[in-house]
């Protein structure tokens, strides 16, 4: 899948969480809320707020307006990805267990798709 088509899968399928995802779909929706982040972050800094001595940097309205946004089809595409690996989509949540949880996501988001049907759907890699 190309760059260009896994964007428009990412906003078309805005929170459809069932289905399987491809591997190149999600990191490369990855990859474009990444550097759209990055890019909102340069052109529309937050404030700085002191607390004490130590400098806090603040997101701006519009860094806030992004991340509400892209909520919904962030989690939707991860869901669909971990469906594509056999997984059952609640596995997202051991995102929540400090440092080890996240390693284990994201190595089971690197994975390559499951071939053939599974109990998710057809695959949507070609073979």
């Amino acid at each position: 899948m190309s760059f260009g088509d896994a964007i428009k899968s990412f906003f078309t399928k805005y929170v459809t969480f069932s289905g399987r995802a491809r591997r190149s779909e999600y990191w490369y929706s990855v990859l474009f809320t990444t550097l759209v982040s990055t890019v909102i972050m340069i052109i529309w800094p937050g404030s700085v707020e002191y607390i004490g001595e130590i400098a806090v940097q603040r997101a701006s309205g519009f860094s806030d307006l992004w991340s509400l946004a892209i909520l919904l089809p962030s989690l939707a595409i991860t869901w669909r990805r971990l469906h594509d690996i056999g997984r059952k989509g609640t596995y997202i949540f051991f995102a929540l267990i400090p440092i080890v949880g996240i390693i284990m996501l994201i190595v089971q988001l690197a994975k390559d798709s499951q071939p053939g049907a599974n109990a998710f759907g057809e695959p949507v890699k070609p073979a």
